[in-house]
C-alpha cells in the first residue's frame, strides 16, 4: 500500500513518527510538496469530508498522503490545495501517542494513516503501521469502538453523524 507523507521537519526527528515508519520502509518521506502523488487521498483536516469505508477504492488504488507539518504554518494556495477532490478529514479519535496522550483529534501521523486504513476497511495496514510503537496498540484499542462504528458507514455523512452521536453534538 502506497502511503507518501510530506515531511516539514518541523518536529523531534527522534520522536517523529513518520521518519521512524520511512526507516521501517513502511512509508516514503518527502520533503517537496510537489514530489507528492496527485490522486492519493489526502489527510487534510481543513477537508469538508470526511474518511469512509467509501474512500477504500482511491486508497488502495492511488495510496494516501499524510502532511507532517504544523497546519498553522501550511501554504493553502499550494497547487496541492487548488483541487479538493481527494481531501478527507479524520473524524473524532483520541491520541495515544506520547507526546498528546488522551488529547482528542491531535493525532501523530502515524496515528492518521493507521486510522485511514482501519476506516476504509483495511485493518490489517492499520495494525501493521501501529505495531512499529511501543504505543500503537493502545491507540487501536482506546479508539476501537469508534473505529469500527466509523468502518461500518456507508458514507461521510454516515461518518460525521456517528461523530456526532458519539461526541453529543
Amino acid at each position: 500500500m502506497k502511503v507518501v507523507v510530506y515531511h516539514a521537519e518541523e518536529c523531534d526527528r527522534k520522536k517523529c513518527t513518520s521518519i521512524k515508519l520511512s526507516k521501517q520502509g513502511k512509508i516514503k518521506v518527502v520533503t517537496r510538496l510537489n514530489m507528492l502523488p496527485r490522486d492519493a487521498l489526502v489527510l487534510d483536516p481543513y477537508a469538508e469530508k470526511a474518511v469512509s469505508p467509501e474512500d477504500r477504492k482511491t486508497v488502495m488504488k492511488n495510496g494516501i498522503v499524510g502532511l507532517d507539518c504544523s497546519w498553522k504554518k501550511i501554504d493553502k494556495s499550494s497547487p496541492m490545495f487548488k483541487s479538493k477532490r481527494n481531501h478527507r478529514s479524520l473524524p473524532f479519535l483520541v491520541a495515544a501517542n506520547p507526546t498528546n496522550y488522551g488529547k482528542p483529534c491531535i493525532l501523530s501521523t502515524a496515528e492518521a494513516i493507521a486510522a485511514t486504513f482501519y476506516i476504509v476497511g483495511l485493518k490489517n495496514n492499520a495494525i501493521q503501521i501501529m505495531s512499529q510503537f511501543k504505543w500503537g496498540p493502545h491507540f487501536l484499542k482506546l479508539n476501537q469502538e469508534l473505529l469500527e462504528a466509523y468502518s461500518q458507514a456507508k458514507t461521510s455523512m454516515e461518518v460525521v453523524m456517528i461523530q456526532k452521536e458519539f461526541i453529543g453534538g
